[in-house]
């Protein structure tokens, strides 16, 4: 049982509202939300003075790398990262060696998840071994409490394949979410195709490679009526074409990630293979028009896409080099660069909505896991983090909590970070630091 903690003097951030309140957890819960609440003996105390009071962040989409590839990540490294990040859960990515396309792999994770920093949830494989061929096992998944799966790191291809998993999907009341390129469209592309590339003479990925599967998929969702989430879109068009569906009434929602909404693709003109992601970095109207629909809600969540890789692999000729970036430690600074001080906006984008897509919210039968994504009110799981809007830092690279190193923001000032972090009720950062 976690000791009390009081979070004294911040802006509380609810759902649809905000009061400058304090905030009391008793073993594990909220206790109290009010105006100078009195201090329990032996009480830990947390100064929020300046900052936001919220729901923990949670990741919909986190490469932890273990069971295979250890020496990038592990789900303990991968969650101490997400930890100073702010978040309180994270969704593993089933692009693992074995890939988790079965129970046995799907329960690794989740037990080596209950020694973690924060709440680990997992995401299963739609196929098996993430070949695109036959459906893995997704029910015996379903039932360990995996609530999300995808083939993340390539789409499913075969358009009756993908009808057939959201046939499957929708009785099991399961989300299938998609990374939507079309590999004969972007094969051989290492950036996105266009002027920068033409350019600097490197393969493009054309962004009608992301978008003619986002199509597919909206018409495969008005098929089947199975919920489908869109993993990282990175192009205007992608954006539009989700928004349009869900103003149809189809159930889809989409993500975005950070480096999407800050990077575009002439941050590739030095060749460095830190920025080589998938999808690629697009073009600066494109950044553009990701960040006015996260403004104004026709994103429903940032997704960090953390993809950790060993250092000599990014060291590598930028064709050669795999894609990914890191990106837990501060997605919370990027969108805050775009939302500004709409607090609420700030918390729906990186806990609520996430939460809700995951299936971690309180109205969710999880067994494995508290609720997070809450309203901030008694009785509520204390799946808390405090953020400090003001605070500036400079991103150092060899202070990160990765086990990786490959983050394009090493040097670059942000503002806004995590002061501190109750997972459970248990303080895991104080003061920026992990406890």
């Amino acid at each position: 049982m976690s000791s009390d903690v009081l979070i004294s003097g911040g802006t509380v951030i609810h759902a649809t509202s905000t009061e400058r309140a304090d905030v009391l957890v008793r073993d594990g819960r909220v206790l109290a939300v009010g105006v100078d609440l009195d201090r329990p003996a032996g009480a830990t105390v947390i100064d929020a003075e300046g900052c936001w009071v919220g729901p923990g962040f949670v990741d919909l989409h986190t490469h932890l790398r273990e069971p295979g590839r250890e020496e990038a990540e592990t789900v303990l490294s991968g969650a101490r990262a997400a930890a100073v990040g702010g978040y309180s859960a994270v969704v593993a990515m089933p692009n693992t060696e074995p890939a988790i396309d079965n129970a046995m792999v799907a329960q690794f994770v989740l037990d080596r998840g209950r020694e973690a920093a924060v709440d680990v949830a997992v995401a299963g494989a739609i196929t098996a071994g993430r070949l695109g061929e036959h459906l893995a096992e997704i029910a015996e998944m379903a039932a360990l409490g995996v609530r999300l799966f995808t083939d993340d790191g390539t789409g499913v291809q075969n358009p009756l394949v993908m009808r057939r998993a959201l046939t499957y999907a929708r009785p099991l009341g399961v989300r299938l979410a998609q990374h939507c390129e079309d590999e004969a469209l972007a094969a051989g592309g290492v950036m996105n195709e266009g002027e920068v590339s033409s350019r600097l003479g490197l393969a493009g990925r054309t962004a009608v490679a992301e978008e003619v599967m986002v199509q597919r998929d909206i018409e495969l969702v008005r098929l089947t009526g199975c919920p489908l989430h869109f993993l990282h879109l990175s192009t205007a068009r992608s954006i539009a074409m989700v928004t349009a569906a869900r103003r149809e009434g189809l159930p889809v929602t989409c993500e975005v990630a950070p480096h999407h909404l800050l990077l575009d693709d002439t941050a590739c003109a030095d060749f460095d293979a830190i920025f080589k992601v998938h999808p690629p970095l697009r073009t600066a109207s494109d950044v553009s028009a990701a960040r006015d629909a996260l403004r104004d809600g026709r994103i429903d969540a940032v997704a960090t896409d953390h993809a950790p890789h060993a250092p000599e692999l990014k060291e590598m000729s930028f064709d050669d080099a795999p894609a990914g970036m890191l990106g837990l430690e501060h997605a919370a600074s990027i969108t805050l660069d775009v939302v500004g001080d709409d607090a609420l906006r700030f918390f729906e984008v990186l806990s609520r909505a996430p939460a809700a897509i995951a299936q971690l919210r309180a109205s969710d039968e999880r067994p494995r896991h508290s609720a997070h994504g809450g309203d901030v009110r008694e009785g509520d799981d204390a799946n808390l983090v405090v953020f400090d809007p003001r605070q500036r830092y400079m991103v150092d690279r060899e202070k990160l909590q990765s086990r990786a190193v490959n983050t394009p923001y090493d040097g670059r000032v942000f503002v806004g970070r995590t002061r501190a972090l109750l997972v459970r009720g248990n303080v895991r950062v104080n003061e920026g630091s992990l406890s």
